[in-house]
């Protein structure tokens, strides 16, 4: 009768990476991988390499930081037409709310004419 002894450790992966494969790099091809590595933003060394190697796309984001500035000042100025108009409609409700049309006519003028206090 054949017995069957437990050889230990830890059974095998039933999909594993058995296989490695090794390149050797120059210094400057290595700074290059490197650099190309942080362009993409893959933080894995081995997921960018097998990327490049089966011609898997990656999508290299440039953010200009002139860009980004002018962006904002223009999303600031927008936000600022935004609350000039509501202050305008918020201005004429209350005129046509409180004042007959010909007592809001003679106060508009007056209005706009003031500097504003904020």
């Amino acid at each position: 009768m054949k017995q069957k002894f437990n050889s230990g450790g830890r059974p095998p992966k039933i999909n594993s990476t058995a296989f490695r494969c090794s390149v050797n790099f120059t210094v400057t091809e290595q700074a290059q991988l490197l650099t190309m590595q942080e362009k993409s933003g893959i933080a894995s060394l081995s997921a960018f390499i097998k990327m490049r190697v089966f011609d898997k796309p990656f999508k290299v984001f440039v953010v200009d930081e002139n860009t980004r500035v002018f962006i904002d000042k223009m999303s600031s100025q927008n936000a600022h037409y935004r609350t000039i108009a509501i202050d305008y409609d918020l201005l004429l409700r209350t005129l046509r709310e409180s004042f007959t049309e010909k007592k809001a006519m003679t106060v508009l003028p007056n209005l706009s004419a003031r500097p504003s206090s904020s």
